[in-house]
């Protein structure tokens, strides 16, 4: 028996004459000799030093036998000293056993126990703990009612919470720490009301009190109302610490408000306050937030130290920012190789990869993935965005096969991946399937499919969708998304009075929403109210972006607007400053080129000041047709044939050219090139309702 050899303090011994009279035999033995004396040198004060002699696990379990044994275990103090040593170890279960062994606990052993319960984060034990405690005899403690605020906290729990105030006001005299714990108990349970009442009979506030209302407000979405409490505190003469700093830099971040951000900033730094790494990530995520990507960087380069959380906070941001390719190179840089990426890191990159469609780099963070274990929904759903994002439709859906567990996200990625790249008819297909496995559609969800349905020209399908997001609130609560796509929807169907009906409801419109109205009316051929619709968004002081101007010109050439057409035109360059694309002079020069100013839009296309494509001259050769200037036609077939010299729907268009004027050997020409060239014609097909058939299930029973 070496149990005391590994013992080093030297300990009084307590009951030595009844310990003494039980070991008669056991010291008779010469080779026990070193433990005798170790063990008589226990005094009656031996709780007080047990500490010192259990500095492991095993020394504890090794005393505690030997108490067993010797049947020195029944004394109430030495439990709560030796449960209080389990707790300290981590065996909160081995403490609760000990806890219950004791017949009449004082209101000490419950303290000690409660106490592991909140080292350990037991926040469920707490509040079962606490109700029993409460049974057995009064608790006016402040110190246990600061642990079990902290639980009723962490687990949201406003019933208990609530019940456990009354229970305060009725002792009484509750200290600062209570009522700081009140304020963090109601702010956290979304009580944002009541914390503010505790909050303001609170007459001793230090800084902790301050910051639980601060971060209260912060979190429930109230950040202006958390910056000026943050100037209530400055002027009462109470200075922030890291984390009062960090909740104000995050109001600031969802404010939007770069400027405050630099002033607490600066003001850090000028105090000299001890940035820590929550207070320096949320400097990073505020600058990032406010578009200031540079400004991130520079502090992110500046650090001494950069851990995980920092290192894929400035990845996420160059995504967010849409800068893919300095986010991809941050990620690869050796400077970082000993930082092993989570699932949060690999998802930014994932996002990265889907906005530069570089797919190699995606199935290269896919196997990655794999071998750090990294097989979580939120991973999984950005694998099977970025796989679709990058036109790998059938990766992605390998991938959503393979995942054991799914959620609304993971049912938006795929659906929103078949819309995009063309699989309408699988895209419905997928919604039902996904509601027959009892997976309620969000307001995501239902944009993915009025996307495909739009996509399908199918309105049925698409009414139906719209009769749902009403059931469902969803036009009430996220009426930009879902109006937009209904109005895209019904414009799309060659239903603008329909669309113009969700548009006019809408409460919130944005600038893709107006867009959609404009192209509606376009696509109509409605040139009045197309114009008219324009001119009603600029005087709600909504600037108009590129894809408005590219439906403005496109609507004029429909229509033969010339002078219209010229006029915005100018107008997006010299008034919006935007910068015309290839979009915008294929517009220009099929206006032209259908009114039959013809050598005006050959000139138009020579000072581009890029080199057009075929879609440009694609434009300019029909109005050659449509006017008979076969002359200039063969400028732009010479043109067509050296920028695509393999699409075989340009040749088409020549021959097409070639018959309309007579010249059938010309033609015939072409379509011989056709044949040596190996080249063939997309077979054409008709668009049918797609849902007639009675085996397929309607999603009109949406429920």
């Amino acid at each position: 028996m070496k149990l005391f050899s590994l013992l080093h303090r030297k300990i009084p011994f307590f009951k030595y004459s009844k310990f003494h009279s039980k070991f008669a035999t056991f010291t008779s033995l010469p080779s026990h000799n070193l433990e005798v004396e170790s063990l008589q040198s226990i005094s009656a004060n031996t709780f007080h030093h047990l500490s010192n002699l259990c500095r492991s696990l095993s020394s504890l379990q090794k005393v505690h036998a030997l108490l067993i044994v010797n049947g020195e275990i029944d004394d109430p103090f030495l439990k709560t000293k030796l449960l209080g040593l389990y707790g300290l170890y981590g065996r909160v279960t081995t403490a609760r056993l000990l806890f219950d062994e004791i017949p009449n606990p004082d209101f000490g052993s419950f303290k000690v126990m409660m106490r592991w319960y909140f080292m350990n984060n037991l926040f469920d034990d707490i509040i079962v703990f606490y109700k029993f405690m409460k049974r057995r005899l009064l608790v006016p403690d402040n110190v246990v009612f600061s642990i079990v605020l902290k639980a009723c906290s962490e687990l949201r729990d406003f019933g208990e919470g609530r019940k456990l105030h009354g229970y305060i006001v009725q002792i009484g005299n509750p200290d600062s720490f209570v009522l700081t714990g009140l304020v963090d108990m109601y702010a956290k349970c979304g009580e944002i009301d009541t914390a503010n009442k505790v909050f303001e009979r609170i007459w001793d506030r230090n800084v902790v009190c301050w910051t639980s209302m601060i971060v209260g407000y912060v979190q429930n979405n109230c950040a202006k109302e958390g910056l000026l409490l943050f100037n209530r505190m400055r002027e009462c003469m109470v200075e922030g610490n890291a984390y009062t700093l960090a909740s104000i830099v995050t109001a600031c971040a969802k404010l939007g408000a770069l400027h405050q951000g630099k002033w607490v900033h600066g003001n850090v730094i000028k105090t000299g306050i001890q940035v820590n790494s929550y207070l320096f990530t949320s400097f990073l995520d505020m600058y990032v937030k406010c578009g200031a990507i540079r400004d991130a960087r520079l502090i992110f380069d500046e650090a001494d130290k950069i851990d995980l959380v920092s290192w894929t906070a400035m990845i996420a941001g160059y995504a967010q920012n849409g800068l893919a390719k300095e986010a991809l190179l941050l990620f690869t840089d050796k400077k970082w190789q000993d930082v092993y990426p989570n699932s949060i890191t690999l998802g930014s990159v994932l996002s990265a990869c889907s906005q530069s469609g570089n797919h190699h780099m995606g199935s290269l963070v896919h196997s990655l993935g794999i071998k750090l274990g990294q097989d979580d929904v939120g991973f999984m759903n950005a694998l099977v965005d970025m796989y679709a994002k990058c036109c790998r439709i059938e990766d992605a859906i390998c991938v959503f096969g393979s995942m054991i567990y799914k959620d609304v996200v993971s049912w938006n990625s795929i659906l929103g991946g078949y819309s995009q790249n063309g699989y309408s008819y699988e895209a419905l297909k997928l919604f039902n399937r996904m509601r027959s496995d009892g997976f309620l559609p969000d307001p995501v969800t239902l944009v993915c499919v009025l996307s495909a349905s739009s996509s399908l020209g199918d309105i049925r399908v698409g009414s139906s969708l719209h009769a749902y997001s009403l059931r469902r609130g969803f036009l009430t609560f996220s009426s930009v998304y879902i109006g937009t796509a209904l109005v895209n929807l019904y414009s799309k169907c060659g239903d603008p009075l329909s669309a113009r009906a969700v548009f006019d409801e809408m409460a919130e419109k944005n600038t893709v929403t107006w867009s959609a109205m404009i192209g509606g009316y376009g696509k109509q051929g409605d040139s009045n109210e197309c114009l008219k619709l324009f001119n009603d968004m600029l005087k709600e002081n909504i600037e108009p972006t590129d894809i408005v101007f590219t439906t403005i010109l496109s609507t004029c050439s429909h229509t033969g607007m010339i002078t219209e057409g010229w006029r915005y035109f100018k107008k997006m360059c010299e008034l919006y400053d935007l910068i015309p694309s290839m979009r915008h002079y294929t517009c220009m020069v099929d206006l032209l080129a259908r009114s039959g100013n013809l050598e005006e839009a050959l000139d138009l296309i020579e000072k581009m000041p890029f080199k057009p494509d075929c879609t440009v001259f694609g434009s300019f050769l029909h109005g050659c047709s449509m006017h008979s200037r076969f002359d200039l036609g063969d400028v732009a077939v010479r043109k067509m044939l050296e920028l695509c010299p393999d699409d075989a729907g340009h040749y088409m268009l020549i021959s097409s050219f070639d018959a309309s004027n007579g010249r059938w050997a010309q033609a015939s020409d072409t379509r011989d090139m056709m044949k040596r060239r190996g080249l063939r014609k997309r077979v054409g097909c008709a668009q049918i309702d797609s849902f007639a058939n009675d085996n397929y299930p309607r999603v009109a029973s949406l429920g």
